[in-house]
């Protein structure tokens, strides 16, 4: 009996000294989102059962090499060991009701983390290889996140190509971007500053370079920079011609599967593609004119380029100007 008790005591002191040392390691970043709060206490509640249950295989592993060790002079067979029924419906047993008890607890967790608030705003993510773009609902595109603290903000998130992953550590919750489809993710920041978006799922060979800036800011400054952003979207449209249609085609992440210098990437290049003949996947040829680009832009796989693939790029809803000064812009790449 004298074992057991200085082995649970020495459980006891062990588990909060590698709690507070795994603690102290800082693994996390900082906690910058509501969802990251709930992600935390699941986080901290996992590390206090890791603490006890390595105690717990540590040390009677340790106490029994060190007391239980065959002295000097002994040549004997230790004591036989009995079997216990009831040691063993009780190692069975209570794993089971704290397994139970943490499925619960991360359920509730992943429930905390997809709250819904009646006032969220919706920003659509387009995730492609390897950038991302963001669309605001004032209807412009920037390459940078700029979200108003404490105002949960609705990501409404497709993929170009491949499958991809919206991570931003500071906020702990993550979402694959699967292409084909809409994927959400709610993110309520709490936290001014700057951080970085990261893909969290091996996308190709720039994989690690698929990093944008995410801007978290008052919501006055919020407001301010979409002021001036769409004050400058509309003075580019209303400029019109190739640069509206240039501003466009970057704003839109359009680079990443069209090439401008004649490589061959996800998508046809641009580059000497306006007024040249196009062989299509049926054999047939087709001008690469205003009609052919126009229809090519608003339904892409209405006549597929021989060696590329259908269903690859998805239908955008441009407006018949926009279209129009993407078309002006391609007339121009010779």
């Amino acid at each position: 009996m004298r074992h057991f008790v200085i082995v649970a005591l020495l459980i006891a002191v062990l588990t909060p000294l590698i709690y507070v040392g795994l603690d102290a390691s800082h693994v996390m970043p900082i906690e910058a989102s509501a969802q990251a709060v709930p992600v935390d206490w699941m986080w901290n509640m996992d590390m206090g059962a890791i603490a006890f249950l390595f105690a717990l295989v540590m040390v009677p592993l340790i106490y029994a090499l060190i007391v239980f060790r065959r002295r000097k002079g002994e040549s004997g067979d230790a004591e036989p060991g009995t079997d216990s029924k009831t040691l063993e419906v009780t190692w069975t047993v209570i794993p089971l009701v704290l397994v139970t008890v943490f499925a619960y607890l991360g359920a509730y967790s992943l429930g905390e983390t997809r709250l819904v608030a009646p006032n969220a705003m919706e920003i659509g993510v387009t995730a492609h290889q390897w950038d991302w773009s963001f669309t605001y609902p004032g209807g412009f595109t920037s390459n940078e996140l700029h979200l108003p603290v404490n105002r949960q903000v609705l990501l409404k998130m497709q993929s170009l190509d491949v499958i991809h992953s919206f991570w931003v550590p500071e906020f702990r919750v993550k979402q694959d971007v699967v292409p084909g489809r809409t994927t959400d993710l709610r993110i309520t920041p709490t936290r001014t500053g700057d951080y970085q978006v990261r893909c969290a799922e091996l996308c190709g060979a720039s994989h690690t370079y698929m990093i944008r800036s995410v801007i978290v800011s008052s919501e006055a400054t919020y407001q301010a920079w979409v002021k001036d952003q769409t004050a400058a979207a509309a003075a580019l449209l209303a400029q019109g011609g190739p640069a509206a249609g240039q501003a466009f085609v970057v704003q839109s992440g359009c680079a990443a599967c069209h090439s401008l210098d004649g490589s061959k990437l996800t998508g046809p290049t641009w580059r000497g593609l306006f007024g040249s003949r196009v062989t299509l996947s049926d054999g047939t040829t087709v001008t690469a004119d205003e009609a052919y680009l126009t229809e090519s832009i608003l339904d892409p796989n209405a006549k597929v380029v021989r060696g590329f693939q259908a269903g690859i790029m998805p239908k955008f809803a441009l407006t018949d100007d926009q279209v129009k000064f993407v078309v002006a812009y391609l007339e121009t790449l010779k």
